[in-house]
């Protein structure tokens, strides 16, 4: 089997995030608006919310227009929000939620993090792919921080390398399965899994 060949049947197979080209340096891949929408229509969050790898805004623009007060950073300057911010590095407090698609290669970080980072009971929503839930080091952390519901999104939802959503991006990215996982600080129960589109 080519190299053609075999990119074609990881994407058909939704096994990898295979592209056609490398992976972007500083693993932004944009989410389309339509997740931040749909989880929306499902779940209600702290009137305060720090978006922390918000790239041009895509989802924090969406929470602004439903009226929450969003601080957008970023570690990258991309014309949107704070840029120069790295998430990472913050020690303290934020009162609110934490909502954001974390880069992928630092998302178990992210979300340990946010966690830290919040007071009990508030929220940490991040968008991750569904393979997530995979892998012992990050089932140590959802022995130490179950999520309190996982919303699975029973339709594709693209995130695009550089917010390029052209329609060969699209198709491009086309092969992953995300789902929105949520943490509410001091929950010890079981996720509970729901569907969000």
């Amino acid at each position: 089997m080519n190299s053609a060949d075999a990119h074609k049947l990881f994407v058909t197979l939704g096994a990898s995030n295979h592209g056609g080209d490398s992976r972007e340096q500083n693993d932004y891949y944009a989410t389309d608006p339509i997740a931040m929408d749909l989880l929306l229509r499902r779940e209600r969050f702290d009137k305060h919310v720090w978006e922390c790898a918000c790239g041009e805004g895509h989802l924090s623009r969406v929470l602004e227009k439903e009226g929450y007060d969003v601080v957008s950073t970023d570690l990258i300057d991309r014309g949107y929000g704070i840029g120069g911010v790295d998430f990472l590095g913050f020690n303290g407090t934020f009162d609110g939620d934490i909502i954001t698609n974390p880069p992928y290669k630092y998302a178990r970080e992210f979300v340990e993090h946010a966690i830290e980072c919040v007071a009990d009971g508030h929220r940490v929503a991040m968008f991750l792919k569904i393979q997530f839930l995979e892998g012992k080091s990050r089932r140590e952390l959802f022995d130490k921080y179950p999520p309190r519901y996982i919303y699975v999104s029973s339709g594709r939802i693209n995130c695009c390398k550089n917010g390029d959503f052209s329609r060969e991006q699209r198709s491009n990215n086309s092969a992953q399965a995300y789902a929105w996982f949520i943490w509410e600080k001091g929950y010890a129960g079981e996720p509970t899994v729901r569907w969000f589109n």
